[in-house]
């Protein structure tokens, strides 16, 4: 039994770290219009993907290194919160914080799941 919750400790930051980069990934679908040209459109695509790609790089090392991917996401959904709440010109604070924790909260879980798994590796050792 401790195996297997062992294993799923291991396992569920790394699974929610590829659906959250996928998610994010989905927006930039939205470069797709008619009427650009194909390097519009992939630099568009380059441009749109790169917290994606940043999180993917982040997911590759802390894949060994758990303390890594604790940090960054963490670090990543602080930060995000922190720019909605400043970017909250349009509309106000409260529905941008509200809409961007869609984001912020796997985020943060994902940052806890590697901290939590981080911390009982070094306790074994």
């Amino acid at each position: 039994m401790a195996t297997k919750i062992k294993k799923i400790i291991y396992w569920t930051p790394r699974l929610l770290a590829i659906l959250l980069i996928l998610f994010l990934t989905i927006f930039s679908l939205d470069v797709f219009e008619p009427g650009l040209t194909g390097q519009q459109i992939a630099v568009g695509l380059f441009m749109h993907n790169i917290p994606s790609l940043i999180l993917a790089v982040i997911l590759l090392i802390s894949w060994k290194y758990e303390i890594v991917g604790g940090i960054a996401f963490t670090l990543a959904g602080i930060t995000h919160i922190v720019f909605s709440i400043l970017r909250a010109d349009v509309e106000p604070w409260y529905v941008s914080l509200a809409s961007s924790l869609i984001i912020d909260v796997p985020a943060l879980l994902i940052g806890a799941l590697f901290l939590i798994t981080w911390f009982k590796k070094t306790k074994q050792s």
